[in-house]
């Protein structure tokens, strides 16, 4: 049977456009979270959205699972096989099919990496509000599909948030076009925020329209230490009241995080002395040309060093400073998931909860194993703190990992926090979800899914147990 559906793959995509040697498979098998998963009967690489159709229809009709994959650069095993599947991958639909500079939006194709569609924006004079540190690789359509944050959710909101229209391909075969970029619709039941989130398990994301905004033309970038998460907040809070939405990042990294990050990321240095015990990346931005932000965050952080809120910090003065700053966060992360054994949780908390939580659940870790490493960092504006966290050497098991994995989401649910902010459910978060949600809303998950895709082949074993 096999044979028989790479045969008719072949015929609709074309014969380099289905890959079944081992070799060429390889790199299919996984994402980050889970490299290698059950077997892939082939990759198919489509081109178009009709392509992308007949190659659904044609794997409805063989009863093969259909998994889809975009950059491969997801942290909770949604792009890896759990059975025998076939794997779409979009990376040849890269087309970035309009934009509109009057209208503020862009129709791009789901294999547009997200460095791409940002690059494009810029050209045009707009921003893409969506970014975090896989823009070069992750592609929208994966995006879309796990509903991404980042650095700007804080400003901009989550991937949703930037979507006016989808395109999409269910789960018998039928296109959906809702890809008009109307930002008043109220025509019905709105299936582009069904689709989104999803992990591909309700239909297949081929393209969508996103939302531009005007590129600012005047920044500022700060690193500023403060002696605990409190005056962080405290920070935060004195920002918004003087800049608005003018915040478009707010980024808290610990000591342990940053000397880290200095001793493994080649060029990486403390960016101001003397350290302080936790330290903000702060960002702020506007397309007003006329007001003077740098100066204006200037005189707000010395306001706050006199009043004894922030102990010391550094304005930049040029962009190869704030690219220095932005390289201190996007290093932990990097670093960290090179580790092995370094749980990379993904909770969020309300953000007024966030100094409860982090002393909380750095309790509960050294209940587990007091010779862990805790690594709280991320983004303190939207709540998404990641307390990922380093296991001593001879403790790293997976066992460790999970009984930490679930210590930390417990202290997350027990102050009105979520399992997954922004790396989404996939295969890692399954029964957490089951934790957090209850049997009403896992029903009701349940009953959407058999309605759209009533024979699971859609990413079977992603979400649900």
């Amino acid at each position: 049977m096999s044979v028989t559906l790479i045969s008719e793959l072949r015929a609709i995509v074309g014969e380099d456009g289905v890959l079944d040697m081992a070799g060429d498979i390889a790199g299919y098998r996984g994402d980050l979270a889970y490299p290698q998963g059950a077997d892939v009967v082939c990759a198919v690489r489509p081109r178009t959205a009709g392509e992308v159709s007949a190659v659904v229809a044609a794997c409805a009709r063989a009863g093969i699972p259909i998994v889809p994959r975009g950059g491969g650069t997801g942290l909770a095993g949604g792009a890896t096989p759990s059975q025998a599947s076939i794997v779409v991958s979009f990376e040849r639909m890269r087309r970035i099919r309009a934009i509109d500079p009057i209208g503020n939006t862009m129709t791009v194709e789901a294999g547009c990496t997200l460095g791409d569609a940002q690059r494009a924006a810029r050209d045009a004079g707009r921003l893409l509000g969506l970014d975090h540190g896989g823009a070069g690789s992750s592609q929208i359509g994966g995006n879309l599909s796990t509903n991404a944050g980042g650095n700007n959710v804080l400003r901009y909101g989550m991937a949703r948030e930037q979507v006016l229209g989808i395109e999409a391909v269910l789960a018998d075969g039928t296109i959906l076009d809702l890809l008009a970029p109307l930002r008043k619709n109220n025509a019905g039941y709105d299936l582009r925020h069904l689709l989104m989130g999803a992990e591909g398990t309700l239909g297949l994301i081929t393209a969508a329209t996103l939302r531009l905004q005007p590129l600012p033309v005047v920044r500022a970038t700060a690193c500023v230490g403060v002696a605990a998460v409190t005056d962080a907040l405290s920070v935060l809070r004195r920002l918004r009241e003087e800049f608005g939405e003018m915040i478009s990042a707010c980024e808290l990294l610990p000591r342990a995080g940053l000397e880290l990050v200095c001793r493994h990321v080649d060029g990486a240095r403390e960016p101001f002395d003397p350290p302080a015990p936790w330290t903000l990346l702060l960002e702020l931005d506007t397309a007003a040309r006329a007001f003077d932000l740098p100066a204006a965050l200037e005189a707000s952080l010395a306001a706050m060093m006199e009043d004894g809120v922030v102990t010391g910090g550094a304005l930049a003065t040029s962009e190869a400073q704030r690219a220095a700053f932005w390289k201190l966060r996007e290093g932990l992360p990097a670093t960290l998931i090179a580790m092995p054994f370094c749980l990379k949780a993904d909770t969020a908390v309300p953000v007024t909860a966030i100094p409860d939580f982090i002393v909380r659940a750095g309790a509960a870790v050294a209940a587990v194993d007091p010779g862990c490493t805790p690594m709280p960092f991320g983004h303190l504006g939207d709540g998404n703190i990641h307390f990922n966290v380093l296991a001593p050497q001879g403790a790293q098991t997976p066992d460790l990992m999970a009984r930490l994995q679930r210590a930390i989401e417990d202290v997350s649910l027990e102050l009105g926090g979520t399992v997954s902010a922004e790396h989404g459910i996939g295969r890692s978060r399954r029964d957490a979800l089951l934790r957090m949600r209850g049997e009403a809303t896992i029903g009701a998950m349940r009953r959407v899914k058999a309605a759209l895709d009533p024979h699971g082949l859609f990413n079977p074993g992603k979400i649900f147990p």
